[in-house]
């Protein structure tokens, strides 16, 4: 898959985001809301910010850019379906890593991406503590 952005990985019809809007399952941040259909298709996304979020095109320009950047990124790892996002106002005064960092926390909690390793660097023990296998000490002084 190359770097850019097709046209069969975006929601563009209006029709399409009435469909998801419906039908979706709706995920919320306090940044923006997901609405995601799962209906079969290979990740697609679209998104809604509008002038109540930002006033400036350069800002609600700069939202789009940093959400489609990390949907890039992580189209690979979705589970198939249509992706909404709605940008909250609390978007535009919030730097780009933030908000990628807030897109895909709220990809997780809907279920579309598997769900980070668990920190640490031992492996999980796969058996649980046995006591009877533990040797006693000889305490016989002898």
């Amino acid at each position: 898959m190359t770097a850019g952005f097709p046209k069969q990985a975006r929601v563009r019809a209006r029709a399409d985001f009435d469909r998801v809007f419906k039908q979706g399952r709706r995920t919320a941040a306090p940044l923006l809301a997901l609405h995601w259909l799962d209906d079969g298709t290979p990740p697609r996304l679209g998104l809604a910010v509008s002038r109540k979020v930002d006033a400036t095109a350069v800002g609600r320009n700069r939202i789009k850019r940093a959400l489609r950047e990390q949907f890039r990124a992580l189209r690979p790892q979705l589970r198939p379906g249509a992706y909404v996002v709605v940008a909250r106002p609390a978007a535009a005064k919030t730097a780009s890593a933030l908000l990628r960092t807030g897109f895909v926390a709220v990809l997780t909690r809907a279920g579309a991406l598997p769900p980070p390793p668990p920190d640490g660097t031992m492996p999980r023990a796969s058996s649980a503590f046995d006591p009877t296998t533990v040797p006693t000490p000889d305490r016989s002084g002898a």
